[in-house]
């Protein structure tokens, strides 16, 4: 729900600038309160007219006047509850992750400490630009979320991704991060992701088609939730908050342990391998033979360790199925011990493996089962972490 929310928007100098008119409607339409922000350069795509129409509020761009006794960029800053940058360009995203204040805007979202999305949109080329992408790294190491350009075709006349992304997804994360609660604020929260390396010799490892985003959407939306969070990852991350990062299942056994008897959530969404080879190799193994044969152990089971020395830990452990999800589901729950398990098929491409979106079943220890329905896998984060921070 967005009614009496206060929603800030940026517009900065990009073709998308238009586009925000619909979603200022739409915003208006769900009974928030609007105001903008523009860069001088966003005049050129959009008249502040029609954005004070739609807004229904007086259009800020470089005037400093005092309001309430404040500088005009605190004021607004005080006011919002949360702020949008759509569309943003390479300029205004690398001002932000830099620090430097130079127009009204960037003034705003320097002093801003509450939830911040941005939305860019560009060329392709300068998208793909390598101070681009450090910038942006740098941002969701703050804490401000952004969501990628879509491909397609530009107005430069190239073809590739650089398009702001769909109406559609910037209001639902604006909404959806509105609505967050913080249900989990005082609890701390330790999360696993990724799918571990257990290496055969020094070029070669077994491992799996994890991408740890699921994890990493769980740690994201902990932390808005309100919990200290502690990420022990397979994957090169940048966020606001611990990161542990490891490589094989040992590795993430022994990082849990460390974090276990302070814990009040473990979350276990890492794909942690079953085996690794018996004996490491310290050479490289030559080709030789037409076949090889490699010994393999089992790793240790870190769900059902942690489950039997739990005191008063929620654990949540993950299964990935490619069949029989449900029966799958039940036995591991009983066997390993966990108070909650979060069940995937992964035979389907939509929702399997490196995919943005996610559809899973949760069971609670007594068998009682709940679906949640297809959808963005921050979605789906939240509505796990509601669910286990609720029962």
């Amino acid at each position: 729900m967005m009614q009496n929310k206060h929603i800030l928007i940026g517009i900065t100098g990009g073709i998308a600038a238009y586009k925000i008119c619909s979603l200022i409607r739409d915003f208006k339409k769900s009974g928030a309160e609007v105001k903008v922000i523009v860069t001088p350069n966003a005049l050129n795509f959009v008249t502040k007219l029609t954005l004070q129409n739609l807004s229904q509020n007086e259009v800020y761009e470089g005037e400093f006047t005092p309001q309430n006794w404040k500088p005009e960029h605190i004021s607004l800053s005080d006011w919002a509850d949360i702020m949008l940058i759509a569309p943003a360009t390479a300029n205004t995203i690398g001002k932000i992750a830099q620090g430097i204040a130079d127009n009204l805007l960037t003034s705003v979202a320097c002093a801003f400490s509450k939830k911040m999305i941005v939305a860019p949109a560009m060329n392709c080329n300068m998208w793909q630009n390598e101070s681009v992408q450090k910038n942006l790294k740098t941002l969701q190491a703050r804490g401000i979320e952004y969501l990628p350009p879509e491909e397609g075709f530009l107005a430069c006349g190239y073809v590739g991704k650089g398009r702001l992304c769909s109406l559609e997804k910037i209001f639902n994360a604006v909404d959806e991060a509105l609505n967050y609660s913080e249900t989990l604020k005082g609890e701390k929260v330790v999360i696993t992701a990724g799918g571990t390396i257990e290496e055969i010799d020094p070029v070669r490892y077994i491992s799996n088609y994890s991408s740890g985003k699921m994890g990493l959407a769980l740690a994201k939306s902990a932390h808005d939730m309100g919990a200290e969070v502690v990420l022990i990852t397979t994957k090169d991350v940048e966020c606001p908050f611990r990161i542990i990062k490891v490589k094989s299942a040992l590795e993430m056994e022994e990082a849990v342990k460390d974090e276990f008897d302070t814990a009040d959530y473990i979350i276990m969404a890492a794909a942690v391998a079953d085996y690794k080879v018996k004996e490491y190799s310290q050479q490289k193994i030559k080709k030789g033979e037409d076949t090889i044969t490699l010994e393999l152990v089992k790793n240790p089971d870190i769900l059902a360790e942690l489950c039997q020395n739990k005191t008063s830990q929620i654990i949540v452990g993950f299964c990935a199925e490619s069949e029989n999800l449900i029966e799958n589901a039940k036995a591991k729950i009983l066997k390993k011990g966990c108070d909650f398990l979060v069940a995937n098929d992964i035979s389907r491409k939509d929702i399997g493996f490196n995919s943005d979106e996610n559809e899973v079943t949760i069971l609670d220890k007594n068998i009682n089962i709940t679906k949640l329905e297809k959808a963005s896998k921050s979605v789906i984060a939240r509505k796990i972490l509601e669910w286990i921070s609720t029962k």
